[in-house]
């Protein structure tokens, strides 16, 4: 590496007047570098920096076509909003002049259905009352017949003496051999 930068040196220092060499002070070729950089930079760099240029207008005014494009459909569908507005502003104000003798009707209506369900439920409480006083009067019949029967059988027991009631039982068990034979 020595060697490389030992040329550039010697090259720095030739003695010929005219001819072409290397400039080794670093303040003294900046400004042309940085000139013919730039120079060389422009003439190649136009071209592209032109269509970025190009390109980014295009996209900016396809933007602002499309955003033009959207105010006009967003005006439109405020006039929209507000035909609908005053169409159902003025449907509200017909309802309102309307909505009285509709409520005073719909009032009666339902004064009337109130009274015929309350004359449905008067109807359904007697004939709950009926039913009840049937079942109650079922209730007391039954207890009086199992009163009745009860002292019956409690006569019918104090009547019977054990010969009669051993004669019953074999009255009874000839019923049944009776029986099983004719099933046989």
């Amino acid at each position: 590496m020595k060697n490389v930068t030992d040329s550039f040196v010697s090259l720095g220092h030739w003695p010929s007047a005219g001819s072409f060499g290397f400039n080794t002070d670093i303040l003294a070729t900046n400004p042309i570098n940085l000139s013919v950089v730039l120079g060389v930079l422009i003439y190649f760099g136009k071209g592209v920096l032109t269509d970025l240029l190009d390109n980014r207008k295009q996209r900016i005014l396809s933007t602002i076509r499309n955003s033009e494009e959207l105010r006009r459909g967003a005006i439109e569908q405020l006039e929209r909003a507000r035909a609908r507005l005053r169409k159902v502003k003025m449907e509200a104000d017909e309802y309102r002049t309307n909505g009285y003798s509709e409520i005073e009707r719909e009032k009666a209506n339902l004064i009337n259905a109130t009274s015929s369900s309350l004359e449905q439920l008067e109807n359904y409480k007697n004939e709950t009352l009926h039913f009840e006083q049937q079942r109650a009067i079922n209730q007391v019949r039954q207890q009086v017949f199992q009163q009745a029967l009860q002292g019956a059988l409690g006569t019918l027991n104090s009547c019977l003496n054990s010969e009669l009631h051993f004669r019953t039982i074999s009255a009874n068990i000839g019923i049944l051999r009776a029986m099983e034979e004719i099933s046989d």
